[in-house]
């Protein structure tokens, strides 16, 4: 190796360090509240409109994971604008670091569905308490990145996918509660503990305007 591609080798690992010991500004308080709202409102209309939620799984899961891929493109979509306006060269790589902290949770969600879909319909009712719990594990995963207050987040998914399983082990009813309070509330804790996080710790504007500039001269 010449002494080039070290030099090289180091800052590829200096900027991978930097990168992973640095909180993630990119979470936004709006979207996570448009996210809780989401949950409420699939609650609501399932609640009102599908009649009969476990004799009608495909429609319930489906209602939950249209609601889902609309949540994570909010979040993502505000993720990335807010990464790139406070961490500059970093965004993609603080993104790409963000996400990996989730993506095992996230996938091991959706290959249990597709797995008790496939094998095991009749225990497809463990869902709406097994997802709480795997994003739990998410969040604890991606806390280091995360603000502070965000393990509170974690505890109440994890103690709310732990009730839910309680509340429907008797009956294994399919309940559109049982997905939208624990995510309607969850989503709107996340969006209070960014918004103080916000208040506390402000970002710092990469660029200063010209005005404040002429002003210190």
């Amino acid at each position: 190796m010449t002494d080039l591609d070290k030099a090289l080798a180091d800052i590829v690992a200096i900027r991978a360090q930097l990168v992973r010991g640095s909180a993630f500004r990119g979470y936004g308080a709006a979207a996570f509240a448009a996210t809780a709202g989401l949950a409420l409102v699939t609650a609501t209309a399932q609640s009102l409109f599908l009649d009969d939620p476990t004799g009608q799984p495909l429609l319930f899961f489906g209602g939950w994971i249209a609601t889902a891929c609309a949540a994570l493109g909010l979040v993502g979509w505000e993720m990335r604008a807010r990464a790139r306006r406070h961490s500059g060269g970093f965004a993609d790589a603080m993104i790409g670091d963000a996400v990996e902290q989730f993506l095992p949770a996230g996938a091991a969600g959706a290959l249990l569905a597709l797995v008790l879909a496939r094998v095991s319909p009749e225990s497809l009712w463990l869902l709406p308490s097994l997802w709480p719990v795997l994003v739990s594990l998410g969040i604890f995963a991606g806390a280091r990145v995360m603000p502070r207050g965000v393990a509170l987040v974690g505890a109440w998914y994890l103690v709310a996918g732990l009730a839910v399983l309680v509340v429907t082990a008797e009956s294994h009813a399919l309940l559109p509660w049982a997905m939208g309070l624990p995510f309607g509330v969850g989503q709107g804790l996340m969006a209070l503990v960014i918004r103080q996080a916000s208040i506390s710790h402000p970002a710092s504007p990469r660029h200063r305007a010209p005005e404040a500039a002429d002003d210190d001269a």
